[in-house]
C-alpha cells in the first residue's frame, strides 16, 4: 500500500491579463493499493523468473514457464515447514542390519487389473496420482473401486470439486451401485477438506480433482503452479502422518503431460496415467511411478455400460482375426512390467514419390528409421524410394528395442507380398551391426505363445530354451544370431 500527497489547488478566479491565482496549498492525501508482482515458474523443476522466457534458465525445458503471482514472505519461520514435516520424520541413526524389514500391507480394491498395476491394492499411507484424457474414465474407475473398498468394510470418502453430489449419485445409478455408503463432499476449499478428513478419518480418500482445490493462504487462482503445489503438499501431509490412502484425480495438457508442476509427481508414491483413444472401447492403465510394485506395469479395461470391466486376456485385443494369414503382419511377443503380451505389428510398403514417407504408429518414428537402414545394409532388402507405414494393433505404444526383429520381418512380408507362416511370432532387440540381442525374459515370452497356440517362432540365440521343456510344446523355435540369418529362415518357411 502506497500513500500519495496531492496538493490541492482551487481556482479563485481569472485575472484580466488571463492567469490564475492560488488560492489554498492544502494536502490532499490518497491511498493507492500497490501491484501485485508477479513471476514465472517452471512446471518441470519450479525455478522462478521476473519476466517470460521461451527457455527455462535453470532445466532448459522449453515453455514451461506460467505466471503466478509472487507471495509475500511471511514473518518468522516457514508457513511450509509444517505442511512437510511428516513426510520425512526425524529418527535416531541405525544400522541398517537392525532395521526390521516389514513388508506392507496391501488393500484389493475390487479391480483386478487396477490391483496389477498397483502392485496388489492400495497402501495405507499411500498416495496415488492417476491422470488422463478427459472423459476417458477416471472417475468412473475410482468410484466403483471406492464402492468396492466401503463394501468390504472400509471406510471411504469421495471429494469432489467438479460436479455436485447429485451428479455423482448419477453416475453411480448408471453404473448399477445401489445402496452404496460412500461418503460424498462436494468442496473445493483445502482447509475444509482438511478438517472434514480429520472428522470422518476414511481409510480411503478420492480429491477429483486437484487442479480445482485451493487454499486460502494463496492468493492466486485453483489450478496454478503455487496452488496445487502446497494442497497437495497439505493433503499428502495427512496421508503420511496417520490417515489412509490418498487418490489424486490429475488433468492432463494437450501432449499428454500431467497438469500442473512436475514436482507433483515427486511427492507422491505412484503415479497412474491412463491410455487411450475415447473412440475405443478398450483402456490402458500404466504405472509411470511406483514405490509400492513394479514400473510400467499395464493394466486393460473395457468400458460398457456398467463402467469398467478388466480384460483378463488383453493379447486378444492387440491381434487382429485374419481368416488367412495376410503380408505386412507379424506378431510380436512383448514385454509390459511382469506381463507378456502379444501384439500384432502392421507394416506397408508402397512405392513412394520423390521423397518417400516414414511413419509410425505406437513406435519411434527414429527407431523405424534405423531399422530399414539396417534391413537394407545387412539383409540386402532395400526400401529407399518405398514409403513404409508401420502400426501397433490396438492403440499400445512399444517403447522396448525387442521390437525390432518383429517390425523387420513384417516391413520384408509387406514388401515381398507373401504372409508370414500362420502362427509365427518373433522378438528380438536388432543393433546396428546387424546382430540380433536377446530380449530380457524371453522364456515367459514363449511360454506365453505358446500357451496360445502358436506355432513356430523367430527368437535370438541368447532366448532359446536350453532344455525340452513341456511348457513350449507345440512351439517350433528357430534361434538366429544376425538379421540376414532370419531373412532367410522366413523365406525357408514360406
Amino acid at each position: 500500500m502506497q500513500q500519495i500527497q496531492v496538493i490541492s489547488i482551487r481556482n479563485q478566479g481569472k485575472t484580466s491579463a488571463g492567469s490564475y491565482q492560488l488560492m489554498s496549498h492544502k494536502p490532499l492525501t490518497i491511498t493507492a493499493m500497490a501491484k501485485d508482482k508477479t513471476l514465472y515458474t517452471c512446471n518441470d523443476c519450479g525455478a522462478t523468473t521476473p519476466r517470460w522466457l521461451g527457455k527455462c534458465p535453470s532445466c532448459g525445458a522449453w515453455n514451461s514457464l506460467v505466471e503466478t503471482v509472487a507471495e509475500t514472505p511471511a514473518s518468522g519461520k516457514n508457513r511450509m515447514g509444517a505442511a512437510f514435516a511428516a513426510l520425512a520424520p526425524s529418527s535416531e541413526v541405525r544400522p541398517l542390519a537392525a532395521i526390521e524389514a516389514v513388508d506392507v500391507a496391501r488393500t484389493p480394491t475390487g479391480q483386478g487389473e487396477l490391483d496389477r498395476v498397483l502392485g496388489g491394492g492400495i497402501v495405507e499411507g499411500g498416495v496415488v496420482l492417476i491422470g488422463g484424457d478427459p472423459g476417458i474414465g477416471k472417475s468412473t474407475l475410482l468410484l466403483q473401486a471406492v464402492d468396492a473398498l466401503q463394501r468390504s468394510g472400509l471406510p471411504a470418502l469421495y471429494v469432489t470439486g467438479e460436479e455436485s453430489g447429485a451428479q455423482v449419485a448419477l453416475r453411480a445409478r448408471r453404473l448399477g451401485i445401489t445402496g452404496s455408503q460412500v461418503s460424498v463432499l462436494a468442496e473445493i476449499q483445502l482447509e475444509k477438506i482438511i478438517a472434514t478428513l480429520a472428522a470422518q478419518q476414511p481409510a480411503v480418500a478420492v480429491i477429483d480433482s486437484i487442479q480445482t482445490v485451493y487454499s486460502d493462504q494463496l492468493t492466486s487462482a485453483p489450478g496454478s503452479v503455487a496452488q496445487v503445489r502446497e494442497c497437495a503438499a497439505h493433503l499428502t501431509r495427512w496421508a503420511k502422518s496417520g490417515g489412509g490412502a490418498l487418490v489424486l484425480v490429475g488433468h492432463v495438457t494437450k501432449d499428454g503431460q500431467l497438469a500442473g508442476p512436475r514436482v507433483l509427481e515427486h511427492m507422491v508414491d505412484t503415479v497412474l496415467y491412463f491410455e487411450g483413444d475415447t473412440h475405443s472401447s478398450f483402456r490402458l492403465i500404466r504405472a509411470i511411478k511406483n514405490r509400492f510394485g513394479a514400473v510400467n506395469e499395464i493394466g486393460v479395461f473395457a468400458m460398457t455400460e456398467r463402467g469398467l470391466k478388466g480384460v483378463s486376456n488383453p493379447s486378444a485385443i492387440f491381434l487382429s482375426q485374419h481368416a488367412q494369414p495376410v503380408p505386412g503382419s507379424c506378431v510380436l511377443v512383448t514385454l509390459e512390467g511382469t506381463r507378456p503380451m502379444l501384439v500384432e505389428i502392421q507394416a506397408l510398403v508402397d512405392s513412394g514419390g520423390v521423397s518417400p514417407r516414414r511413419l509410425s504408429v505406437g513406435l519411434e518414428r527414429d527407431r523405424l528409421a534405423m531399422l530399414l537402414a539396417v534391413l537394407h545394409q545387412h539383409a540386402g532388402v532395400a526400401t529407399g524410394d518405398q514409403d513404409v507405414f508401420v502400426n501397433a494393433v490396438g492403440g499400445v505404444r512399444i517403447s522396448e528395442p525387442a521390437a525390432d526383429l518383429a517390425v523387420m520381418l513384417a516391413i520384408t512380408s509387406s514388401l515381398r507380398g507373401k504372409p508370414l507362416p500362420k502362427g509365427f511370432i518373433a522378438f528380438g532387440e536388432v543393433g546396428l551391426a546387424g546382430e540380433v540381442r536377446p530380449a530380457p525374459r524371453g522364456q515367459e515370452r514363449l511360454r506365453e505363445a505358446a500357451k496360445l497356440g502358436f506355432a513356430v517362432a523367430v527368437v535370438p540365440k541368447a532366448n532359446a530354451p536350453k532344455k525340452a521343456d513341456k511348457a513350449f510344446e507345440g512351439l517350433t523355435i528357430h534361434a538366429v544370431e544376425r538379421v540376414d540369418e532370419a531373412m532367410a529362415l522366413v523365406r525357408g518357411l514360406d
